[in-house]
């Protein structure tokens, strides 16, 4: 029985909703901590190890503009993405679904509609767990690089000691 909960506690700690969790409660810590946003504005990303991986993703370079892009994508995971480029990525995807299917149904037309059924599935399902454990790695290094942010802002502006 101890053994059975902790194995689910852990699952839970594992768990898409917990990584979501746990990024909006890091980005809404930043948020609180960084009073004075426009000061992060040219401050450089630095060579820390946690930030060095955010150079490529932020046109600017600052720490500004990675402040703006975790709100906005804390934002996506609670409001969902509501906008032209989503909406236009969307419609690829179903284009991409929709010409894989018919491929795929093209190309296996001799196999019986059960043996397609249970590729589908099959396929679905390792679709899902890749594209679940990708989300889960990347919502990990969000919530690392907004605690980071977090933790330098506090150094830039000389309060390095208070609630770390």
């Amino acid at each position: 029985m101890m053994m059975q909960q902790l194995a689910e506690s852990n699952n839970q700690k594992n768990s898409l909703f917990n990584a979501m969790n746990r990024f909006i409660g890091a980005v809404n810590n930043m948020d609180q901590t960084v009073m004075v946003p426009s000061l992060l504005r040219d401050v450089p990303l630095g060579e820390e190890s946690e930030m060095s991986s955010m150079k490529s993703d932020v046109d600017e370079g600052d720490m500004y503009s990675y402040y703006q892009l975790l709100k906005s994508i804390r934002t996506d995971i609670e409001w969902g993405v509501r906008c032209a480029a989503a909406d236009e990525r969307r419609k690829e995807g179903m284009k991409m679904t929709r010409t894989n299917s018919s491929m795929s149904v093209s190309s296996s037309a001799s196999m019986s509609s059960e043996e397609d059924d249970d590729e589908e599935d099959e396929d679905l399902e390792k679709q899902f767990q890749y594209h679940l454990t990708g989300l889960q790695d990347v919502l990990s290094k969000l919530t690392q690089q907004a605690n980071t942010l977090t933790k330098r802002y506090k150094k830039e502006i000389g309060i390095g000691g208070w609630g770390q």
